[in-house]
């Protein structure tokens, strides 16, 4: 394995770094009462990666396993124990508990201990996965109920592919 390739040239670097306080406000919250923040999206980094503080409260929630095509997903726990499937099994985590599901990867993720829960989650290259989130929680939001069919469309649009 070596470094890529140079992507930046000029003689002295320059400032663009970006702070994100840990207070800032989630972009997306739930009716379920999930908030997600959108530290880092596909858009902000050039597609190198997108990162989400993903804030589960104490109510069962979380997705059925799944698999995804064009990118690795990383799982990191902050607080709480969250249920990570990693294809074959789930375990429940703690805080520092660390999965990496690469590209074709079956994976999950619940939260059932009954307490409030919190993880990073990374993917890579930088999809943009926002418009998946924000379609589930319209669809949450507005009660509609999607066909068997509506549903594969919708994952397959966002590289979402149910197990």
């Amino acid at each position: 394995m070596s470094y890529p390739e140079p992507r930046y040239f000029a003689d002295e670097g320059v400032v663009s770094a970006t702070y994100r306080p840990v207070d800032s406000a989630p972009e997306l919250v739930y009716a379920t009462g999930t908030h997600i923040h959108y530290l880092a999206t596909g858009a902000s980094t050039d597609g190198d990666f997108g990162m989400y503080r993903y804030e589960m409260p104490a109510a069962p929630s979380g997705p059925s396993a799944h698999f995804h095509r064009t990118m690795s997903e990383s799982f990191y726990i902050l607080s709480g124990s969250i249920r990570l499937y990693d294809g074959s099994q789930w375990v429940d985590t703690s805080p520092g508990d660390y999965l990496y599901v690469p590209p074709g990867g079956i994976h999950a993720f619940r939260n059932e201990s009954g307490s409030p829960a919190t993880m990073l989650i990374l993917f890579a290259p930088g999809a943009p996965r926002e418009g998946y989130f924000e379609e589930l929680a319209s669809i949450g939001a507005s009660g509609r109920k999607l066909t068997p069919e509506e549903w594969t469309d919708l994952y397959q649009r966002h590289d979402q592919y149910m197990v």
